[in-house]
């Protein structure tokens, strides 16, 4: 299945690690449909893309919500054709002392981080089994493997991303549909910059690039070139895996 052509949904799209993504998608000839709940940047995304030649769609979509994913879905199926690539991106953080997390970050996490990876993969399945072809790339995070202090309902929601592809892989493998997972190590990205800017981390970002074997902090594009990969029908061996894309920390 080659990447012109396809189409892809990448969620959480509008900017960062998704964004890096969707741009590296639309750039092999991917038809790519954003989602994303800030529309303003969105739209401004979109609009960059398509100047530069890709077939780019952004959709204003809360991946929490069923009715709103399956509503989008159904659009991208009618103008952009059967969905059969998936990166679900879309997360949000949660900072604080775990004794102060009330019951309501604890479930708006899981419903962005988790639920929404369940939510849209089972409304893009039926096009992937129709095709017996079909490409899911999970980003979790490397928090999820080595843990993070004040994090707590973050690194949950992220260790369920793990064993929610893990468990997929095995499921939908005999169909010809593969699920990975990239859990990224300290990469810049507009989350990390403000987390950096608010002092939610000890240390600077310098730092953690010294602390690094590769010696630098990652890039978007270090994400969205595994992505890729993944994405690639030359990977269909490749299923059920945790791809660390962290510079040789958390190996």
């Amino acid at each position: 299945m080659p990447f012109e052509g396809t189409t892809a949904i990448v969620t959480g799209g509008a900017q960062g690690l998704g964004l890096a993504i969707a741009e590296a998608l639309a750039g092999r000839g991917t038809k790519v449909a954003v989602f994303d709940l800030d529309t303003a940047q969105l739209d401004a995304e979109v609009a960059r893309l398509r100047e530069q030649g890709g077939t780019v769609t952004g959709y204003t979509v809360d991946v929490s919500d069923r009715g709103q994913v399956r509503a989008a879905v159904e659009r991208v199926r009618s103008e952009l054709g059967p969905v059969l690539i998936l990166v679900n991106n879309a997360g949000v953080e949660q900072f604080g002392k775990f004794a102060e997390i009330t019951d309501e970050q604890w479930d708006r996490v899981m419903a962005i981080n988790l639920r929404g990876p369940f939510i849209c993969t089972q409304e893009v399945l039926p096009d992937m089994l129709e095709a017996a072809w079909g490409r899911i790339v999970n980003i979790s995070s490397s928090s999820a493997q080595g843990g993070q202090s004040q994090m707590a309902a973050y690194v949950s929601s992220k260790s369920g991303v793990i064993g929610f592809t893990k468990a997929l892989a095995l499921e939908l493998g005999p169909k010809g549909i593969t699920v990975n997972t990239i859990p990224p190590g300290m990469v810049v990205t507009p989350m990390l910059e403000k987390a950096i800017a608010e002092g939610r981390f000890t240390a600077s970002l310098e730092h953690f690039a010294k602390i690094t074997p590769v010696r630098r902090a990652g890039r978007p594009e270090d994400i969205a070139n595994a992505a890729i990969f993944l994405c690639q029908d030359e990977s269909s061996y490749v299923t059920g895996q945790v791809i660390g894309v962290n510079g040789g920390r958390r190996t």
